[in-house]
């Protein structure tokens, strides 16, 4: 007969989620996990396999969560341009509330994994795909109705506006300034004119 769990596999993916995102993939150690996450090195073989495997999952799961909030931001604004100032607001409050300047999860995992690992490298960019996607429908449902003048390519302005996003990421891990993030927003909204 099987064991049940005695601990939370959603409470302890949150908490590796921090950890990973604290200290990268290659700082964080099959110990920190243990320790951090309280469960038996077994209990985390078990459940999880290996660190690789662990990683992937809590990378999927932040991906999912932001998705969640990015989709009810779209699905709740009607003009475009809002949507795409609410979305790059909601990047600058997570970013600016994190007094650990620890960026994004996944951009810090594109940078420090991606390039020599192909299942996060997939991860990494099905996420750019999708959050370009996003910024596209958006753009282009702006540029039919008209309220977005810019009549550049709805996919080249989608990539310009999640590329400033990325930038914000990155940006926050050294000089987290509301001035900084509120320029970057204006000018990127501008680009919409």
């Amino acid at each position: 007969m099987a064991r049940t769990k005695d601990f939370d596999e959603q409470e302890v993916l949150a908490r590796a989620i921090q950890l990973f995102w604290l200290k990268g993939y290659n700082g964080t150690s099959m110990q920190d996990l243990v320790t951090h996450l309280g469960i038996s090195r077994s209990s985390l073989y078990d459940t999880y396999t290996d660190k690789h495997t662990l990683f992937l999952k809590a990378l999927e799961s932040y991906r999912k969560a932001g998705e969640a909030r990015i989709r009810d931001i779209v699905e709740h604004t009607d003009s475009a341009k809002e949507t795409i100032r609410k979305l790059l607001e909601l990047v600058t409050r997570d970013l600016l509330s994190d007094q650990q300047q620890k960026g994004c999860f996944i951009v810090n995992a594109e940078v420090e994994v991606a390039a020599h690992d192909k299942e996060v490298s997939e991860l990494v960019c099905s996420n750019d795909r999708k959050m370009e996607e996003v910024f596209f429908q958006v753009v282009q449902k702006g540029q039919q109705s008209g309220e977005i003048k810019n009549r550049e390519d709805a996919r080249a302005l989608a990539r310009f506006i999640f590329n400033s996003v990325k930038g914000m990421r990155v940006t926050a891990r050294s000089a987290a300034d509301s001035g900084i993030f509120g320029d970057i927003i204006a000018l990127t909204i501008s680009v919409l004119q």
